[in-house]
């Protein structure tokens, strides 16, 4: 058999989404790499310029050009918004549904209410808008960093609170809230009045903590996010496990990914660190899909530094052309994006994108996989790839990838 590793360049996004003048006017005009190139264009990235790069971004703002040997497509995000949590589900196979978007305060009745019937002391904190206060070491409330009203955060010192007792708050709460994601996590604090120092509300319906800002971070930081309608069991780890072939998944996506089979490495920030893991665990294997996650780039888009982005692409690339070097004949790599975060365009969220599909494999012919309808393509393509059952998502385009010579 053979390896496939997908490496995800996290918001590394072509281009604004068609509908973003309906549903995010705020994306309107964003394009993450090629605003990135149009400010840097003596940016060279010699090894994505190989795999088509530019092909992909349409045009040529920099010293980059097209490739004539290059694989590649684009995909659209059928995710609502630009998730990094639910483009990994997507990407993986899972068909995204949509979630409901409300401040916390709607449904802070029904979770302080289960919250007590399952045993927990749970108090209200807060002058008119109020979020959850449990065991004295817990705070539940809106997530003020991701697009508001889309994620409940529950935040914890775990000094105080043993972290599965804190994913078992969360499951409550992800039993009564439909938003995108319930994100429970937690640091060891000092105190815990480091987290309600860190109250804040936002746009007057919306309060929480300001994790960063609560120390949570800091020191022996554990995290689980939890999704609207992922179900693991359609995903493409499950199904590679059913066919006997190992998941490894390195960096954020194994933060939010489940993989109870595979090989795990989380809480793994460090571009080069990521990437020197992934290339040791490709060597270490005959078979295998692994799956990487660059997290470094989608920083600096939130901080809106166009120099770090660049830098850490440079660092990625350098290290792709070491991976391209350890590869043998049947292996494959897809490089993509799961959304976009143009670090130009005015805010520091998120955007909503259209993202590279760049392929390799030593001897393929040249190809356009146009424009795909979904991430999920990428695992729909490694499931086909290894002989196991489609995920739940996605449509295969191994078909369209010919070796040189191969008849028609």
């Amino acid at each position: 058999m053979a390896r496939f590793v997908v490496v995800v360049i996290d918001s590394f996004g072509v281009g604004a989404m068609k509908d973003v003048a309906q549903i995010r006017p705020q994306d309107a005009g964003a394009n993450t790499c090629g605003h990135i190139l149009s400010q840097q264009p003596q940016l060279r990235l010699p090894t994505l310029e190989k795999l088509g790069l530019m092909n992909a971004l349409g045009y040529t703002p920099g010293v980059m050009k097209p490739s004539t040997s290059a694989v590649w497509g684009v995909a659209e995000l059928q995710h609502e918004g630009g998730d990094t949590f639910m483009g990994h589900q997507e990407i993986l196979g899972s068909r995204p549904q949509a979630p409901l978007r409300m401040p916390f305060s709607e449904v802070i009745g029904r979770v302080e209410q289960a919250l007590k019937t399952a045993g927990w002391q749970v108090e209200r904190r807060g002058d008119g808008l109020a979020f959850l206060w449990v065991n004295q070491a817990v705070a539940i409330g809106d997530n003020l960093e991701a697009d508001l009203g889309q994620v409940y955060n529950i935040t914890a010192n775990l000094s105080v609170i043993d972290f599965d007792e804190v994913v078992k708050i969360g499951r409550t709460v992800r039993e009564h809230a439909q938003v995108g994601r319930v994100i429970a996590f937690g640091g060891m604090l000092k105190d815990s009045q480091q987290i309600l120092d860190a109250v804040e509300t936002k746009a007057e319906r919306f309060i929480g903590i300001n994790a960063p800002r609560s120390g949570a971070y800091e020191n022996g930081f554990q995290v689980v996010h939890m999704g609207y309608g992922v179900d693991a069991q359609v995903q493409v780890p499950q199904k590679l496990h059913e066919v006997g072939v190992p998941t490894v998944l390195v960096g954020k996506v194994a933060d939010i990914v489940s993989n109870p089979h595979g090989r795990s490495w989380q809480n793994l920030v460090d571009s080069q660190r990521i990437m020197d893991i992934t290339r040791d665990e490709f060597n270490a294997e005959q078979t295998a899909f692994i799956c990487t996650n660059i997290q470094e780039t989608d920083l600096a888009g939130h901080a809106e530094d166009v120099a770090r982005y660049a830098e850490r692409l440079q660092v990625v690339d350098s290290n792709l052309t070491r991976l391209l070097s350890d590869m043998g004949p049947d292996d494959y790599l897809v490089v993509m994006a799961d959304h976009g975060n143009d670090p130009t365009i005015g805010h520091s969220h998120h955007t909503r994108e259209v993202v590279p599909v760049l392929v390799y494999r030593q001897g393929l012919e040249p190809a356009q996989l146009g424009v795909r309808a979904t991430l999920s393509d990428v695992g729909a393509t490694v499931c086909e790839f290894f002989g196991a059952a489609a995920p739940q998502n996605g449509t295969s385009f191994l078909s369209a990838l010919r070796l040189t010579g191969d008849a028609l």
